[in-house]
C-alpha cells in the first residue's frame, strides 16, 4: 500500500486540526499553572514537620505518581459526574484530571528546588525577624523557581505529549483532530503518521528552547 500526503493541505488544518490543537495548548497551560500551584502547596505541606499536613501530602503524591495517566482519566471522567450527579462533559474532566496529576510531579520538582537552596539563606531571613510564610515567599520561592525553569519546561514538554491520552474519554484534541480528518479524508494511516510528525516538530522545539534556558541560567548562577 502506496502513503499519499496529497489530501493535507490548508483546508484540513483549518477544519480539523486548529482545533483540537487550542485545545491540546489550553490544557497544557491550565495544567501548567494548576499544577504549579497545587504542587507548590503539596511541597510545602511535604517539607512541614506536622504530620497531619505531611502524610496525606505524601500519600497523594505517591498514589498520584504510582498510577497511569490514562486510568486517572477514565476515573475522573466516570467518578465526578457520579458524585454531582450530573456530566461535566470531556475537556472540564481533562481540565480537573490533568491539574490534579501533575500536581504530584510539580510538587516533587518544588520541592527539590526548595531543598537546592542553601540553607544559610533562610536563616538569614528568620535572623531579620521574617516569619516562614514571609521566608518562603520572599526568598526561598523565588531563588528556587529560577532555577527549576529548565526542569519545569521539561515536564511541560511532557504533559503536551500526554494530553493526546484525552483521547479516551473523547475530548477534541490535536490527535483527536487528526483521526477525525484521516477518517473525512480516507487516510488514516497517513493521518496517524502526520500527527507524529507534528507532536515531534512541537516537542523538539520545545527541548532545543530548554537547552538555551538550561545555560542562561547556569550562566546567573
Amino acid at each position: 500500500m502506496s502513503l499519499d500526503l496529497s489530501f493535507y493541505s490548508w483546508e484540513l488544518i483549518q477544519n480539523f486540526l486548529i482545533k483540537g490543537l487550542l485545545f491540546s495548548v489550553q490544557l497544557t497551560i491550565v495544567a501548567t499553572l494548576g499544577g504549579i500551584a497545587f504542587g507548590t502547596v503539596l511541597a510545602l505541606m511535604r517539607l512541614s514537620n506536622k504530620p497531619w499536613l505531611t502524610i496525606p501530602a505524601s500519600c497523594y503524591v505517591n498514589v498520584m505518581r504510582s498510577i497511569p495517566l490514562v486510568m486517572v482519566i477514565l476515573w475522573f471522567f466516570l467518578l465526578i459526574p457520579t458524585l454531582i450527579g450530573r456530566p461535566i462533559g470531556a475537556d472540564l474532566s481533562a481540565y480537573i484530571t490533568f491539574i490534579a496529576f501533575e500536581a504530584a510531579f510539580f510538587c516533587e520538582i518544588v520541592r527539590a528546588g526548595i531543598g537546592s537552596i542553601p540553607k544559610g539563606q533562610a536563616a538569614a531571613g528568620q535572623a531579620l525577624g521574617m516569619s516562614y510564610a514571609q521566608n518562603m515567599r520572599l526568598i526561598v520561592l523565588p531563588q528556587a523557581f529560577r532555577n527549576m525553569i529548565p526542569i519545569f519546561m521539561t515536564q511541560i514538554i511532557i504533559l503536551f505529549q500526554d494530553t493526546s491520552l484525552v483521547y479516551a474519554i473523547g475530548a477534541y484534541d490535536l490527535l483527536k483532530g487528526f483521526e477525525i480528518a484521516g477518517k473525512n479524508y480516507g487516510r488514516p494511516i497517513e493521518s496517524y503518521l502526520l500527527a507524529a510528525v507534528v507532536y515531534f516538530l512541537i516537542c523538539f522545539s520545545l527541548s532545543r528552547a530548554v537547552k538555551a534556558l538550561q545555560k542562561k541560567v547556569a550562566i546567573i548562577r
